[in-house]
């Protein structure tokens, strides 16, 4: 037997979940369903360092780290960053903004932001039910899952998120299902992920794990200050993380690395006059070069001072590929956006809605994952909200 229903939300993600709160607080019976036994998984491990749920930047400048649409300028507009933090403080999570501009709660941890979240879920009326892994579409917006329940609902926004932290159930497992649906999609990539590099043994046993600081990486024409990790199996960090979008578009990826971006060629130069002995272990001492730094300029030997200026200036990293997208923070990919009118509904399934990481967009890190999801699931939630009105 079918069982008939309001507003449906597929996926206790943060878009799900943000989709939801909206649409009951505009008066609808709301029911969740998902796959794992509790909700808010993905939001948990986005906490572990800290959750990073938004940026205090510039709009202008926030909405030009979204590729995948130009509908950000008006998601943004439906829920800014501002807002963000504003529903963080109505739960009682008050937040603050580091030198960095990326914007946290004060407890930095994701778990009394959630307890609190669900409590106001509850009170809203949400139900949630667990345990329901969704396995079809079908025809009048029922929805079958893989226990056998069927569900006909008046509105249905789907929020299973990419392909990235599958044991939180963010597995990308539903992208086949929308294919054969007839829907329009790209597949599913690592974003925001490590890169892969054939480093010597002899390099890792000096530099593995070893930070690079306060530099410039460049790649495919863009180029980002932070810094870089070396790892067993290449580099992870900010700034690899941002140029990704640049990198998958590389048919040879590549990075070049300025170590010492506040200095020139020519002050370089001068602060090795009168130097005597190994070269590089001169230029070390005398430029500040990080451990990890030095292994890597080392990696290719300059005969000449000039030389190895213009490599510390220049450094050039061949990298293999992506790490798996299992290990990525997020992923790229998904639904594209010419499936979905402006109000986040599939154009060929009239009420049934999508939001967070199964849309094709893609952003860096800094708070702009979250914020996307927030901004997103509150347009999905708003247009389910509006739709089939009783």
């Amino acid at each position: 037997m079918t069982e008939q229903l309001d507003v449906v939300i597929v996926g206790g993600g943060p878009a799900g979940l943000r989709a939801a709160e909206v649409a009951a607080s505009a008066g609808r019976s709301v029911t969740v369903f998902d796959g794992k036994p509790s909700v808010g998984r993905k939001f948990l491990v986005a906490g572990k360092g800290g959750l990073n749920l938004t940026h205090g930047e510039d709009i202008e400048t926030f909405v030009s780290r979204y590729a995948g649409g130009e509908i950000w300028e008006s998601l943004l507009e439906d829920f800014s960053p501002q807002e963000l933090r504003e529903w963080s403080h109505s739960l009682g999570q008050e937040t603050f903004q580091a030198t960095s501009g990326r914007v946290y709660p004060k407890s930095l941890k994701g778990a009394p932001v959630l307890r609190a979240w669900l409590a106001k879920l509850k009170s809203l009326g949400v139900e949630i039910r667990p345990r329901h892994l969704w396995s079809e579409l079908r025809a009048g917006k029922i929805l079958v899952f893989e226990n056998g329940i069927e569900v006909q609902a008046k509105a249905i926004v789907f929020a299973l998120g990419g392909g990235s932290w599958p044991k939180t159930g963010s597995d990308g497992g539903w992208l086949a299902k929308f294919q054969e649906l007839g829907l329009k999609c790209e597949p599913l990539v690592a974003s925001n992920c490590g890169w892969e590099v054939d480093w010597p043994q002899s390099l890792l046993e000096k530099a593995e794990g070893l930070p690079i600081k306060n530099i410039v990486v460049k790649a495919g024409g863009k180029q980002v200050a932070g810094e870089l990790l070396v790892t067993r199996y290449g580099l992870e960090g900010g700034t690899v993380y941002a140029l990704g979008r640049e990198l998958r578009g590389m048919k040879e990826p590549d990075l070049v690395i300025d170590f010492k971006p506040t200095f020139s060629i020519e002050k370089l130069l001068a602060k090795l006059e009168g130097v005597s002995g190994d070269l590089l272990d001169a230029a070390a001492r005398r430029w500040k070069l990080s451990q990890a730094a030095r292994e890597l300029i080392g990696l290719e030997p300059e005969s000449t001072a000039e030389a190895l200026a213009k490599r510390v200036k220049a450094c050039r990293i061949s990298l293999k590929g992506p790490r798996p997208i299992a290990e990525a923070i997020s992923s790229a990919g998904g639904v594209c956006w010419d499936e979905l009118d402006k109000q986040l509904m599939l154009k060929k399934f009239p009420g049934v809605f999508l939001c967070g990481e199964m849309i094709a967009w893609d952003a860096p890190t800094g708070g702009y994952l979250l914020q996307g999801s927030f901004a997103t699931g509150t347009r999905a939630g708003k247009s389910a909200a509006s739709w089939d009105r009783v």
